[in-house]
């Protein structure tokens, strides 16, 4: 993200109503793995987004960083997102913009809710194109995310969490990609004062999902 747009994001932070706020976030990682797969070839990512939000729970944002499909290249991806949040639920749909991908774009409907330091969510594709159905229009829906996730604080600033996901692919003969798979992903942070956030990762997918080979990982981000 330009440095003009942040400091716009700021402005627009400063002069806003007492009851909203406008942000900006940065990150950067050493592979930008999503749902238990790795969106950049295990190659590294920078990312940038904007998020807005109010005290009635309604929030709505973007967020976009480079990624790398080794069969079809590098490109971008661009998330479009809303929804109504509180410290137990949080409500919302997301549409996945590829600009540099045709037929790749979808978009999903999400909820989660946390009870007892446990949160239970689930997101259901609700639009999208057979990236492999090139002028064919074959149109795909019904895939289900499923997640599992919880976290506490440790000593020091450190903080640990853990996620259990579950892919439920529709069996429509249409994407190449019917598999359902299973994955999980533990979380080390720690907020590093006048600098980032820094997340050491580690994930793996099941061997259904055509990219099971166990990720280590390092994140950071930093918001405005």
């Amino acid at each position: 993200m330009k440095k003009t747009t942040l400091a716009l994001a700021m402005g627009l932070m400063i002069s806003g109503a007492a009851n909203a706020a406008l942000e900006a976030n940065i990150g950067a990682t050493s592979n930008y793995v999503w749902r238990g797969m790795t969106q950049t070839d295990n190659q590294a990512a920078v990312s940038g987004g904007l998020d807005y939000t109010n005290e009635s729970g309604f929030y709505a944002g973007t967020w976009a960083s480079n990624i790398d499909w080794a069969a079809s290249g590098t490109g971008t991806e661009v998330d479009f997102y809303a929804g109504v949040s509180s410290d137990d639920y949080d409500l919302g749909v997301i549409y996945f913009y590829y600009p540099d991908h045709s037929n790749s774009d979808f978009s999903e409907v999400y909820g989660s809710y946390t009870l007892g330091g446990v949160t239970a969510g689930i997101a259901y594709t609700v639009s999208g194109v057979d990236e492999t159905a090139v002028g064919n229009e074959q149109y795909i829906k019904g895939d289900t995310y499923y997640y599992l996730s919880t976290g506490g604080d440790l000593s020091d600033g450190w903080s640990l969490s853990g996620t259990l996901g579950y892919y439920d692919f529709e069996d429509d003969g249409v994407a190449a990609s019917d598999t359902s798979f299973g994955h999980f992903q533990l979380d080390l942070s720690k907020s590093v004062e006048g600098f980032a956030d820094v997340t050491m990762s580690v994930s793996q997918a099941e061997a259904e999902s055509g990219d099971n080979d166990p990720k280590l990982f390092v994140s950071l981000s930093k918001s405005f």
